[in-house]
């Protein structure tokens, strides 16, 4: 009986040790390498990839944004076929909302404007970049880091990548645009509506309908709340 239970216990404690490993990483896992993002669109869901490893102030920022549920309800105000699609700032009335302070610009990191890479929009001033980003739809290269001589050879910093949901993004570039509101032109027809942004793994933020309505960003701000031109 002594010899049986001697072969027996070993195997009984490697049996539990799966589970104990379990037990000791799940309550303090750790936050992924590369945080994922759910934005649910009113034309289909689109997930994103983020790399703090290169742009850690884009994408703290970001993140900030989706966790206080700011996204909700905001809209792609902007598309423009075989170039970029951009939102994350204007209401379904085309009313801009209240913005933290603008993060620098971290174009400098090595990642360069591809298809499907997600970027920070900004202003004339390279360090103006808040709340708004856009998905290039071509690789857009010429937007990229050359230089901190001026605003043109900053480039826009890219913080993420379209990894599902890409053929969500490329209906969303083909639908007939207009002017409407603040905006001459390129205003999708229907508007596109982020209904919801989460952390994948997190808590999902209020909906759209429970969170307040945000003042408007004064006039002064008005460069910032869209991407300069290329």
């Amino acid at each position: 009986m002594k010899a049986f239970l001697h072969r027996l216990l070993p195997l009984l404690f490697a049996l539990t040790l799966p589970f104990a490993s379990a037990a000791q990483t799940a309550p303090g896992a750790s936050a992924p390498a590369h945080p994922q993002v759910l934005l649910r669109t009113s034309m289909g869901d689109i997930t994103l990839e983020l790399y703090p490893d290169k742009a850690p102030k884009s994408v703290a920022n970001f993140l900030q944004y989706v966790r206080s549920g700011f996204y909700n309800g905001t809209v792609f105000h902007r598309v423009i076929p075989g170039y970029l699609v951009q939102g994350g700032l204007y209401t379904r009335e085309l009313q801009p909302k209240r913005t933290r302070s603008p993060v620098p610009n971290e174009a400098d990191n090595g990642l360069s404007n591809l298809r499907g890479t997600v970027a920070v929009a900004r202003g004339s001033d390279p360090n103006s970049g808040t709340a708004q980003f856009f998905i290039n739809l071509v690789d857009n290269r010429r937007l990229d880091y050359a230089g901190n001589q001026s605003s043109l050879t900053w480039g826009y910093a890219v913080f993420g990548r379209v990894v599902k949901g890409m053929d969500v993004v490329d209906k969303i570039a083909a639908l007939p645009t207009r002017g409407l509101g603040p905006f001459v032109n390129d205003v999708p027809d229907p508007l596109v509506v982020i209904e919801s942004a989460s952390v994948v793994g997190e808590t999902a933020p209020a909906p759209a309908s429970s969170v307040a309505a945000a003042p408007t960003t004064p006039k002064t701000a008005a460069p910032a709340a869209r991407a300069r031109h290329p």
